[in-house]
């Protein structure tokens, strides 16, 4: 049997046989100590309980940061004193406070947002939730106007431009302070309600003890903050220039006006190279609209045959035709009330758009089969890798369709033409593939970036991720270099495309010789095809071999003659 009790300072008392206390820090435990187990849980009760003696004496310091370097070097710069909790994003923020009271939070808004008014927004949640927080705001050297407004209405301390761990440690060293020296991990009988060490305050200018209302179950954490304060954090969590991270002023200013597009009950439409994130972008439109409680479903219409798109989208009836065995309910209707990404648009045909069209001004259609108008009540997003002007030239897109889409259209520039952006994406996969896979990487050699960097990427993001992921498999002695990537990207030739959406330009053509344009490239393709054979294969030469139609010795030859798997 289990019993848990909520207690001041976010701490939990459970019994099983014996008694522990539970921090979100660390476990104290005695053994076969029931008879102390009575007083701890009255003194949760009656608000008297000091939640130091039963947690480490670490204040904990939140860093919303994308410089993984910052928590790193925080807890050094106060001598190993604190507790500091990395977040990249605000969804882990959040997390992380449903089960933590922080002392201290570095907001680093140095890549913010076009306006920055959500970060804002998010400063001001922080601090009503936790009026004593002690907290840091790194934001470039001009600083969007609504920070710079918290900045002057509020106690924060301010940094602008780069920042010394050691000066930003100056802000929490109060904190650190108060640290009285670390206590036992098992405490003897009389210990655990009369002896606790002296400790410091929960939050600054904040009484250790805590009302009765305040012991509540585990799974309701969050319900002292008012309803809709953890709304408001919630959309502010959801913000989508802070989750699609990007350093270029073209991008930020469009993702600055999806946001307003995306609080509202509208068609959306997003045009960008295959590759450049509009599923993606899909998704964190779907999570920042009022809408994010219900379903979000993906359709890819160039994955389905031309004679059951209809059915896909819009259901059918038993018999309607030869292989409708039951009646089936299309993605208008199983979406319910959430969002409906309908991906590659440009494949529908005239008499899909047509019925397109009529749900997206009345939201009502027929399954296929039957006589019954049902309606949609779905939002409704969709995305293309070409632009559909010169289709409507061409006939074959309908212009009232067109037209009405092209009201709120999103153009997705391609990675090529936001080269910033490339090297912080490259280390996001890094750490990314590095714990998926188990790979120790101790150091990324300057010449990887260079030749990321020179590369044209028609596959844009997803190119840049399995690039990335295949280079982490294959490197051995924990530095990442260039010579992990595959032959193309290091010498900047795109790879073969069928997509009519890339324009790599006239940079990127090639003036090799004669005898590089035969040899050279038979062997780079060649040496490429039995890469991506032996990762498809996941490195079996026999599988490998069966699948390209050669034998292993050949196979073994080729890839000794290539340096492959050395």
């Amino acid at each position: 049997m289990l019993r848990a009790l909520k207690i001041p300072g976010n701490a939990s008392v459970q019994e099983c046989g014996a008694a522990f206390v539970l921090s979100p820090l660390r476990t104290v435990k005695w053994c076969n100590q029931t008879a102390a187990f009575p007083s701890i849980v009255h003194q949760a009760i009656d608000g008297t309980l000091n939640p130091g003696s039963l947690a480490m004496n670490k204040p904990v310091i939140v860093v919303l940061s994308c410089d993984q370097q910052l928590a790193v070097e925080l807890p050094t710069a106060l001598q190993g004193r604190v507790d500091v909790r990395a977040c990249d994003t605000t969804e882990e923020v959040q997390d992380l406070l449903r089960t933590v009271t922080p002392q201290g939070f570095v907001a680093d808004f140095r890549r913010t947002s076009h306006t920055g008014m959500a970060e804002a927004r998010l400063l001001s949640l922080l601090q009503e939730r936790f009026p004593a927080l002690r907290i840091a705001l790194l934001t470039p050297d001009r600083c969007p106007e609504p920070l710079q407004a918290r900045v002057d209405e509020t106690d924060l301390t301010h940094f602008k431009g780069r920042v010394d761990s050691q000066i930003l440690a100056q802000t929490f060293r109060e904190l650190a302070d108060r640290v009285a020296p670390a206590e036992p991990s098992t405490l003897s009988r009389g210990q655990a309600s009369a002896n606790a060490d002296p400790q410091y305050p929960a939050a600054r200018n904040t009484p250790v003890s805590t009302p009765r209302a305040a012991i509540t179950s585990t799974s309701s954490t969050r319900s002292a903050v008012p309803a809709h304060e953890s709304a408001m954090l919630d959309t502010a969590a959801g913000s989508i220039s802070r989750r699609f991270e990007t350093s270029s002023p073209q991008l930020q200013q469009m993702l600055a006006d999806l946001e307003i597009a995306a609080r509202h009950d509208v068609t959306i439409m997003l045009i960008g190279e295959t590759g450049a994130g509009k599923t993606y972008l899909s998704r964190l439109i779907h999570e920042a609209s009022p809408r994010r409680t219900d379903p979000f479903l993906p359709v890819a219409c160039g994955a389905l045959p031309d004679d059951l798109i209809e059915s896909e989208l819009f259901g059918h009836m038993k018999g309607s035709f030869t292989s409708a065995h039951a009646d089936k309910e299309g993605k208008f209707i199983a979406a319910k009330r959430g969002s409906l990404l309908l991906d590659e648009i440009d494949v529908l045909g005239l008499e899909q758009q047509v019925k397109l069209l009529r749900v997206i001004e009345t939201g009502e259609f027929e399954p296929v089969g039957s006589n019954q108008t049902l309606r949609s009540q779905a939002r409704l997003i969709v995305a293309s890798n070409l632009e559909l002007q010169p289709l409507v030239e061409q006939g074959r897109f309908r212009p009232d369709l067109y037209y009405r889409l092209n009201m709120l259209k999103f153009n997705i520039p391609p990675l090529r033409h936001r080269k910033v952006d490339i090297v912080p994406l490259a280390r996001r996969f890094v750490r990314q593939f590095v714990q998926k896979h188990g790979v120790t990487i101790r150091e990324i050699d300057p010449g990887l970036f260079e030749a990321l960097l020179g590369y044209p990427w028609p596959g844009n993001v997803r190119e840049l991720e399995h690039v990335i992921q295949r280079a982490v498999i294959y490197c051995r002695d924990g530095v990442l270099r260039a010579e992990h990537l595959p032959s193309h990207i290091v010498g900047g030739y795109a790879g073969p495309t069928n997509d009519p959406s890339v324009d790599l330009g006239h940079q990127f053509v090639t003036t090799a010789t004669p005898r590089q344009s035969l040899e050279g490239q038979i062997a780079l393709t060649e040496k490429e095809i039995i890469e991506q054979a032996l990762f498809k294969n996941s490195f079996s030469r026999t599988r490998t071999a069966k699948d390209l139609g050669i034998s292993r010795v050949t196979l073994y030859n080729k890839m000794k003659r290539y340096g492959i798997g050395n």
